[in-house]
């Protein structure tokens, strides 16, 4: 049954120059940037806000994204670490990015785009802005897949990757594949209710059934990931299932507010 099985040593960089390197995980959040921005430009085009204001929410989004994603793996999957190493946790081109933390970050940029930008409401706002997230966690995970990091533990299903460039002899579970496909998966379906059902939907629905199946996916597929990092071992629930816990409830409770209210 291994004939499936592929051996996975993909080169991360797309190419280089001298010193410079271009990346496959650079190209994806690059693309993630220039979607959403025009997923956002197109919504608001749609519904009558300016469209330069989509200018303005790509920059907040982008510095919240990214400090936010660098901040959370820091303090969440690496503290002892950065604690002792402060000017390390701007070493970005080093890796290390938490969606967890990318989410708390696009939060807080929302909350002031919001309030110093825009005249609608945040979670008006957030109904939209989870669309374009969705598709950009699907390249986020892309990425993850080209730099044979965050995989899963050994397997012997068909379709196990062997993560050459990471010294693994096994196939091991291509969780960046699984994780990607949902996010795709929310990505379509959220596109599709909000073009079939915008009118008729109450304020907060998209965002609630964003974050219960996202963070669903993302807790269910943690159990059969490898740690990623070493204080994680022998834990019960790991630090991504920990931290999804509260985002599911938060989508649950964003969806019965919405129809609450909306009754």
């Amino acid at each position: 049954m291994d004939i499936l099985q592929i051996s996975w040593d993909a080169n991360p960089e797309i190419f280089r120059i001298g010193s410079l390197a271009v990346r496959w995980y650079g190209l994806f959040w690059a693309l993630s940037f220039f979607l959403g921005y025009e997923i956002m430009r197109r919504i608001f085009i749609k519904e009558n806000i300016p469209e330069k204001q989509a200018d303005s929410i790509l920059i907040y989004m982008a510095v919240g994204s990214i400090v936010g994603a660098r901040l959370g793996h820091c303090f969440f999957y690496d503290f002892d670490y950065y604690s002792q190493n402060l000017i390390e946790v701007f070493y970005i081109w080093q890796g290390g990015l938490a969606s967890h933390g990318g989410a708390i970050g696009i939060l807080i940029a929302l909350y002031y785009f919001q309030k110093k930008v825009s005249n609608q409401s945040f979670t008006w706002l957030l109904d939209r802005v989870v669309i374009p997230v969705a598709l950009a966690a699907f390249f986020i995970r892309m990425g993850n897949l080209m730099n044979s990091e965050i995989y899963g533990v050994e397997t012997s299903l068909p379709w196990g990757f062997i993560f050459e460039a990471r010294g693994e002899d096994v196939p091991k579970h291509p969780t960046q594949i699984y994780e990607g496909l949902a996010y795709l998966v929310l990505f379509i379906s959220l596109g599709w209710i909000y073009i079939k059902k915008r009118t008729k939907l109450p304020v907060g629905f998209l965002t609630g059934f964003f974050a219960l199946f996202m963070f669903t996916a993302r807790f269910l597929v943690e159990f059969i990931k490898e740690p990623q990092s070493a204080f994680e071992e022998g834990m019960l629930l790991n630090m991504g299932q920990i931290l999804s816990i509260p985002a599911i409830l938060a989508g649950i409770g964003f969806m019965i507010f919405a129809y609450r209210k909306k009754l």
